[in-house]
Order: structure tokens, then C-alpha cells, then sequence
């Protein structure tokens, strides 16, 4: 399973997760993603308001980063995970940053972090490439 972030770039209306969610940053995590998961696995976003995600869950456009007041809880993710039947998955990755891979560690402890470390943005956007380039998940 890889989760994804969210983005603050929007639609204009209510759509699936995968089409609502239009940043940059969230098409080339998606891209590394769909990489990971090519021969097999399951793709969630990640969004401070919603929690987890399936792309295909349609949602309205809405303005709330990871961490604001109302953010989604641990207690919540870990519902999520469960009402998913992910709860207990035993490969997960998160090709995220630091709040959003905070926020879900609780429930994937053995979580993959390739993000983790990173100098900031540029150097996301560079391991999120060579991810969707060469399906790398470490440093």
C-alpha cells in the first residue's frame, strides 16, 4: 500500500480524489505511486480534513493543510485503516512529508519513509521522480 498526500491546488467542484486533487507535488507522488503499485498494491491519499482516501471517493474542494484545528486524528486514521481493511497491511509506504508521515506512523509503525531526511521540496520532488522513474523506496 503507498499513501499519498493531498494537495492544496484543487478543482473547482466535487470529484473522485484522484481529479480534485491537482498540485504538482500530489500528480508526482500519484506518478510514483502508480509506479509502486504497477504489479499489485493500493493507493490512498491522505488529506488533513478527510483522512484516508480512495482515489475514487468522490469529494467536494475544500482549504485545510495537515495539523490545522479539525485535522483528522490518530483515533480517526486508525477507524479509517480499519473500515479499509488495511489496518494490518504489511508493506506500506508513505511518499509524503513529515506531518502527513506523522500522522499515519501510529497505525504503520514499519511504515517506509523514502522521504524522510529530505532537505525540503526539491529534494522530494527528486526522490518522487527517480521512485516513478527506477520504483526506488530507499535513499
Amino acid at each position: 500500500m503507498v499513501i499519498i498526500p493531498c494537495s492544496a491546488d484543487k478543482a473547482a467542484r466535487p470529484a473522485p480524489a484522484a481529479e480534485l486533487y491537482t498540485g504538482s507535488y500530489h500528480r508526482l507522488a500519484r506518478a510514483a505511486a502508480e509506479t509502486l503499485t504497477a504489479t499489485g498494491g493500493r493507493i490512498l491519499i491522505l488529506s488533513g480534513l478527510h483522512g484516508l482516501l480512495t482515489p475514487d471517493r468522490v469529494i467536494a474542494p475544500y482549504d485545510h493543510r495537515m495539523g490545522q484545528p479539525g485535522s483528522v486524528t490518530p483515533s480517526q486514521l486508525r477507524s479509517q485503516a480499519g473500515e479499509l481493511g488495511v489496518a494490518d497491511a504489511d508493506e506500506v509506504v508513505v511518499l509524503a512529508g513529515r506531518a502527513y508521515a506523522e500522522a499515519v506512523q501510529p497505525i504503520w509503525e514499519h511504515a517506509l519513509l523514502p522521504l524522510a531526511g529530505s532537505r525540503g521540496i526539491g529534494d522530494h520532488r527528486a526522490r518522487l521522480s527517480l521512485i516513478r522513474d527506477q520504483g526506488m523506496t530507499t535513499k
